[in-house]
């Protein structure tokens, strides 16, 4: 459109307009119609450029936040939303609210492209570039809060640390000189943050960031580098820190980088085929490899008839005893395979077993790895677990009082965890004797039964997934291996659990459940929940559930989402192993303020899992109310 006659123009009855139609929820629909064509019209008009900043401008403030975020999120580039708004977050405290605050701390929502967008948008002119300082510096505030590492979601933790390396790729070489000391401590601050936490993810997220940080600050020297492995999530972010940021020029000069790149890879070449021809008379040198080699006449040895020796493992329970602790453990072959055997003849020899059970339960809890056989940590802790369902009493005993001993490091305590849940999970289901796999048993998390809630139906149930997952040839000869067994947990369940629970308030000098040592607490706590959905329809179920209660009770504001994480699963495993009516009957109280904790934890947890835990919980007490109501009087 064209004004005749030179006269002035207002356009804010244009840019109300527009405000008021992506506040009323019009966003989409307008911008999509207009971010395009005032793209084109931008792209080599000043004059467009200028009634665009204008439209912008003169929106009102309670309309700026609609508008800027439909502009950022539709934008095709950094440079186009620098064309588009100009320096709007410079003349308008608003939008610079919603640009350097809303969209990057208090949203998590947003894509990869929107930050890209946004951060590269601030680096391309140089009154932004204090804000982009200030947005970097603001960023990694939080990231190196101990506080929101701990209260704030996972989503949110990934979504700062992508805009972190988005700034650290904008920043220039001035930049980074001037605030490398404060980028050191931000980086020791939060890497410590993040490897204290118990998420894997947050961990690793971690470990990227001070890499990336380090790579910066530290152009010559060396820098920080931590083992992990790559995911998909983690070779995005470290894109993010090599990108090139686009530039204003960008769209009218493709061509001409390409060719800059292509003209500056021609000389490497030759360069890289120089080098053997340049280095090749240096090399070789007669007369000192004639010095140095003068065995090479020497013919070798024909070993391709040789043979392994096989060293034979020991058949006596003692021997191996003898042979890991005693006078012969110089011999690294035997050693070797006594650890190999040494499941295989506890659970041939129960009678033996249970003479020396607590001697062997204590060596295998203090064997270190002599040698390097492969899966050695696996074959420690089967054999552990055949000792312990062999015997379960005396070396249950003997594990649950050493997890709260002194001078146990917290992989010593957290393997006497995993041996108890692996050995519980085995007594539980007789009819997997000898196979320790099983479907939950690394992980730490409840895999609950749908609609379980009733204890009745647990066999049934259970042997519905058994039939589900058994490939059968021969329905006679299933039927006679399927035969039902006592469950072998029953009787042991309490020497497993109650010994756990009671001193986890107690710190000792070099173990703190409830202090730095969450990590531990974390896996006591879904330990304890494994231990009770096992312990369904035993004698001490009802007791256990009690002092579950009590113990979640006491934790339920634990600042770790880990630790509620268990929490929220041994809730989960009483409603499904404790009966109905011993529920309502003796925990009536206890089950009303806990209706109302997961109710608070559903609407207010900061963590996804927590609040889906807790929905999933409700769902079952509301099951079982209707359950009870069925039931005829």
């Amino acid at each position: 459109c064209f004004i005749p006659g030179g006269l002035d123009c207002s356009i804010s009855f244009v840019s109300h307009v527009l405000g008021k139609v992506c506040i009323h929820g019009r966003q989409k629909e307008i911008l999509e119609v207009l971010v395009p064509r005032l793209t084109d019209l931008t792209k080599s008009d000043c004059i467009w450029q200028r009634i665009c900043w204008r439209l912008v401008e003169c929106v009102p403030d309670r309309w700026v936040e609609a508008v800027v975020l439909g502009f950022v999120q539709r934008a095709p580039g950094a440079d186009v939303l620098s064309r588009l708004l100009g320096n709007l977050v410079v003349k308008n405290k608003k939008a610079q609210f919603v640009v350097t605050q809303k969209m990057l701390l208090l949203q998590y929502g947003h894509t990869t492209a929107v930050l890209q967008n946004l951060l590269g948008y601030l680096s391309l002119e140089s009154l932004r570039r204090t804000l982009l300082l200030r947005v970097l510096q603001e960023l990694l505030e939080t990231w190196s809060s101990s506080s929101a590492v701990k209260h704030s979601p996972a989503e949110q933790q990934l979504y700062i640390s992508k805009a972190i390396l988005i700034c650290l790729s904008h920043l220039k070489e001035l930049e980074i000189e001037s605030c490398r000391q404060e980028l050191l401590t931000s980086m020791m601050e939060g890497v410590k943050c993040h490897l204290d936490s118990s998420l894997p993810q947050l961990q690793r997220l971690g470990m990227v960031v001070a890499e990336s940080i380090s790579l910066k600050i530290n152009t010559e020297g060396p820098v920080l580098k931590f083992e992990y492995e790559e995911d998909d999530e983690i070779r995005e972010l470290k894109s993010l820190l090599v990108q090139t940021p686009p530039f204003c020029v960008v769209p009218s000069l493709p061509d001409d980088d390409r060719s800059e790149k292509a003209g500056a890879s021609v000389p490497l070449v030759p360069e890289s085929n120089e080098k053997p021809h340049t280095a090749a008379p240096v090399m070789p040198d007669e007369e000192s490899d004639a010095e140095l080699d003068s065995d090479d006449d020497l013919i070798p040895y024909d070993m391709s008839g040789d043979k392994e020796l096989k060293i034979k493992a020991p058949v006596y329970i003692r021997d191996c005893i003898e042979v890991l602790t005693g006078s012969r453990s110089e011999d690294v072959d035997k050693w070797e395979a006594t650890v190999k055997a040494l499941e295989s003849l506890v659970r041939k020899n129960p009678a033996a077993t249970r003479e020396v059970s607590v001697e062997l339960a204590k060596i295998l809890l203090h064997l270190e790895e002599k040698t390097c056989i492969e899966g050695f940590v696996e074959l420690r802790q089967r054999a552990q677990v055949a000792v312990l369902t062999t015997d379960p009493i005396p070396v249950a005993k003997y594990l649950t009082s050493q997890f709260y001993s002194l001078n146990y490091s917290l992989r010593q305590r957290m393997d006497i965890l995993d041996v108890l849940v692996l050995a519980a999970q085995e007594l539980s289901c007789p009819k997997f004797h000898g196979k320790t796999k099983h479907s939950g048993a690394q992980k730490p998390c409840i895999q609950l039964l749908p609609g379980s809630d009733s204890s009745k139906d647990w066999r049934r149930i259970v042997d519905e997934r058994i039939k589900s997952k058994t490939r059968r040839f021969d329905m006679g000869q299933s039927r006679v291996e399927l035969a039902s067994r006592p469950n072998e947990f029953n009787s042991v369940a309490g020497h497993f659990f109650f010994p756990l629970i009671q001193h986890f308030d107690r710190p000792l000098t070099t173990f703190d459940l409830l202090g730095e040592d969450h990590l531990v607490l974390g896996r006591l706590v879904h330990t304890l929940a494994i231990l009770m959905y096992l312990a369904v329809n035993t004698v001490a179920v009802t007791a256990m559930g009690k002092a579950l209660l009590e113990f979640v009770w006491a934790l339920r504001f634990h600042t770790d989402s880990y630790v509620r994480q268990g929490l929220l699963s041994c809730i989960s495993s009483l409603l499904l192993s404790v009966p109905a009516e011993r529920i309502l009957t003796d925990m009536t109280e206890e089950l009303l303020e806990t209706q109302s904790w997961l109710g608070d934890v559903m609407e207010k947890d900061p963590d996804g899992d927590c609040r889906r835990l807790a929905l999933q919980n409700l769902l079952l007490m509301e099951n079982l109310k209707k359950k009870l109501e069925a039931v005829p009087s």
